[in-house]
């Protein structure tokens, strides 16, 4: 009979890329519980966790630091997710917003989304909700931060070598194709 050899497999392995890009995250909240919940979520990771009790606070830190995911409370005291959200997409680099609320219904789904913001999380915080979310927000973010970014080198590299657009729009203005 033949001899029987058995192949030796390689057990099956995932290599997810480290990026060398910090993750910033800031929780904007008038609660220290959620602040003490996310450091405790977020500890075991590189990501950085900036705290604001207010939205003057917020601004202040966005000023200084490239943050790619807020987490907002669906209550501040005087201004509400929709402020920081309207205030959020005038920026160049416009972090994801992930509202928070410990009331998470159809309702503020439809509008979170409706509205521009990335997503929801249900307060109390849960460890593998939260992870997912920021990672997800921060996806998000990083491709629109690199897709604007070739857009810009395309046109770069194109407005230096007019020469060719120069005279297509010629033509064109000439009734020409």
């Amino acid at each position: 009979m033949g001899e029987h050899r058995e192949t030796e497999r390689t057990p099956a392995t995932i290599i997810v890329p480290r990026t060398t890009e910090k993750l910033t995250v800031l929780s904007l909240s008038p609660l220290d519980e959620d602040h003490l919940s996310l450091q405790a979520i977020i500890s075991h990771s590189t990501w950085m966790l900036l705290t604001a009790h207010d939205f003057g606070s917020a601004v202040t830190l966005l000023q200084h630091h490239e943050i790619a995911v807020i987490l907002c409370e669906r209550d501040l005291s005087q201004e509400t997710w929709i402020d920081v959200l309207d205030h959020i997409n005038a920026l160049p680099n416009a972090p994801s917003l992930i509202v928070a609320s410990r009331i998470a219904d159809d309702r503020l789904w439809a509008e979170v989304l409706n509205l521009g913001a990335w997503g929801v999380l249900t307060k109390p915080f849960d460890r593998k909700e939260v992870i997912r979310s920021v990672k997800s927000g921060w996806q998000h973010w990083h491709d629109r931060i690199h897709v604007r970014a070739k857009k810009m080198a395309v046109a770069t590299f194109c407005g230096g070598h007019s020469g060719a657009g120069d005279a297509v729009r010629a033509r064109t203005a000439n009734g020409q194709r």
